[in-house]
This record gives C-alpha cells, structure tokens and sequence, in this order.
C-alpha cells in the first residue's frame, strides 16, 4: 500500500478525516490515504460486527470476581512490568502521555505515568478491569497491537469510534518465556501532540519486559546470546533459560529468531542440545568456572554452522547487583573446534536418517567414506 507522508499536523488529520469518510462512510477502499494497512482491517473488523463511529463506547469494567482472577492470572506480567513502567512514566511525564498494561485479552492490569484523574477519557481507560479490546472499543492501539502482534501508532481519528479520537497511542504486544501472546503495553496521551516516535520507546520498553518475565520464571542457567558483531548484555540479546537437566524453560523472541530449534508456542518440550551442537554441560561448566569470577563470553555453534556468541549465567546471576561490569567479549578458550562441530553435524545427520549412513551422507554432500571415517566406523 502506498504511504502518504503529510507536511504538518493539519494536513495530518485532513488525510486521516478523507480515509474515515472514505471507509466508514461511503465503504470504499482507497490506498494511500491510511499509511497503514492494518488500520483498515480494523474499521472493517468492527463494520462487520455492526459497530457504527458514531455509537457511545462503555469503557465496561470486568466483574469483581473477573477481576480477581485476572489479577491473579497476570500477577507475574505485573511484578515483571513494574520496574519498566515506573521508568516510563518518569520519562514522558512532560508529555502528557502515560503507560498502560494490559493482558492478552486487553483487560487493563496495572497503569504509571501522569494521569489526569480529572480528565474524565483519562480516567476511563485507566481503570484496573477496564476491557480495552477491539472488540469491546473498537479500533486503538491496544487492540491492535494484540491482533497484528506487530507494534504500531494510532492517532486521534484513526481510531474507529468518534468519542476516542482524543487519544493518540503507541503500542507493542508482550510475548512470554513460551513464545505466547502475553499482553501488550501502551503508551497513551489526550489531546496531545502527535509523537510517533513513541513507538520506537514502547517497543524497546516491551524488550525489557519480556527479558523480564524469562528471568522470573524457574530456571537454573540463564544464557544470553547474540552475534559476534553486537555486545553482550544488552535489552537485544536473546535469552534462554534451561532447568538443570538443560531443558529449556523459556526463550525471549530475540531468541527465537537467532535459533530455528526453538519454535514459538510449540508444545514439545525442547532440549539444549536440539539448538547447539555442543553438550549442554559446557555452558553448566562455564557458568560455574565463572560464578566467582568477572562472566566470560564463549562461542556456540548452532547445528546450522553458524555461531553465536554465548554468556551462560547460574540462576540469580544476571539480576544481581553489579554481576555485569561491562561489555562481554568471547573467550576463545572455551569455543569448540570446527572439527567437533563438523563430527556433531554429521551424527545429527545419522541419526535423522535412522542411521542409514548413505542417506545421511547425499543429505550433507559428503562421501559414506567420509561419514565412516569422522564417526569412527561406529555408524551402520
């Protein structure tokens, strides 16, 4: 779809007015006038549902008894957002926008930041309960950012009711250690300037939260990776947390997207040794050999060829006070030789083939001898 850059404000809301009159009031379809597709999904979403812009929104709160099971439900997303949302709040607080938190079903579960009280539509959707859903107030970020599971900005008219187009908003939605939708957070203002840049601050602030939520959850060795070309201990890293049978417990998405094995919201449990092609005891070792010590970065191959840099953390480590006094840098010592990489390849490639050593070897363009001679002649 085409998007349409405005020069000013007014030309902003004028482009945004066009689209609502063009959509909502004469049901047409025209590229360019929203700059983003997925807002159109929306109106359209709510058109089919028989919602019209112009009806009244409840801003309906959940039942007591809905409420504390909510509350109960999301208790860990809380504590874990806590931190974040104190922080944002500190940083927009000239803004006069605010930070909201939601569970994956966009029931609002804990809000920070300057809220006019006074102001009765911030007031409304700042309540504990409130059910911030599209389909209970149609098109906002909140919902949004929960069905697109993309970040996104919305501004004043782009929402579909006419009573929210006040609000201008960023959101991004909270995946869990499983790979879920958890929530999202949301960063809203009132009869505010238009900030997209907001976007980019509630998607970093979202990171936090998830890297959060990983270490919260039961585990014994925390690990946290990225490629050679980026720091360690950074918001970016991928993190996953293994039990101490080298299980995994839990990925951030970071993660996900570094290493294939580790599928988002697969049932099947996952072990260490399905996503790098070393024993899972070498990152137990080296977190042990460096508890008393400054952390040491290792390299890890992945069963692709690749390699990832690796900091493996015992259970507690990585939230202590000062367990990170600066950027970690592999340490050669460590990393294992290409040759072990390559013999770990190819018994994968056995074992996948049922140990048919000919079908194992076409798989990887290699000679049988080549597979006899690597594995030692124990193959069949």
């Amino acid at each position: 779809m085409l998007t349409v850059l405005p020069t000013s404000s007014e030309q902003r809301l004028q482009q945004i007015a066009q689209a609502r009159q063009a959509v909502l009031r004469d049901g047409q379809s025209l590229p360019g006038l929203l700059a983003e597709s997925w807002i159109e999904r929306s109106w359209q979403r709510c058109l089919a549902s028989g919602k019209r812009p112009e009806q009244e929104v409840g801003f309906d709160v959940l039942s007591a008894q809905a409420l504390r099971r909510t509350e109960e439900a999301n208790h860990v997303l809380v504590q874990a957002a806590r931190p974040v949302l104190e922080k944002l709040g500190a940083a927009i607080a000239s803004t006069r926008y605010f930070a909201i938190l939601t569970n994956a079903q966009g029931v609002v579960v804990d809000v920070n930041g300057a809220i006019d009280r006074r102001d009765r539509r911030a007031d409304l959707i700042t309540r504990i309960g409130v059910d911030l859903s599209e389909q209970s107030v149609g098109t906002t970020a909140i919902g949004a950012a929960l069905t697109e599971l993309q970040p996104v900005w919305l501004h004043r008219g782009e929402h579909f009711f006419n009573a929210n187009s006040a609000y201008s908003c960023a959101g991004a939605p909270l995946f869990g250690p499983d790979g879920r939708c958890a929530g999202m957070l949301d960063l809203t203002g009132v009869d505010a300037v238009e900030r997209p840049e907001l976007k980019h601050l509630v998607v970093q602030s979202a990171r936090s939260i998830e890297n959060a939520l990983i270490q919260s959850r039961p585990h014994d060795l925390l690990i946290r990776l990225n490629w050679s070309s980026h720091s360690l201990g950074e918001d970016s890293d991928g993190l996953v947390s293994l039990d101490p049978d080298g299980w995994v417990s839990g990925a951030n998405p970071a993660a996900r997207q570094m290493v294939p094995a580790l599928q988002a919201g697969s049932p099947a449990a996952v072990h260490c040794s399905e996503l790098f092609a070393l024993p899972y005891e070498m990152l137990f070792d080296a977190a042990r050999s460096d508890a008393a010590g400054s952390p040491q970065a290792m390299e890890v191959p992945l069963w692709s060829g690749l390699r990832l840099q690796a900091l493996p953390l015992l259970r507690g480590r990585a939230a202590a006070p000062g367990w990170f006094s600066g950027r970690a840098s592999p340490a050669p010592a460590p990393a294992l030789p290409l040759k072990d990489v390559e013999t770990a390849l190819i018994r994968k490639a056995v074992n996948e083939a049922r140990g048919n050593v000919m079908k194992a070897a076409r798989a990887l363009g290699i000679s049988r001898a080549t597979v006899y001679r690597r594995l030692g002649g124990k193959s069949k």
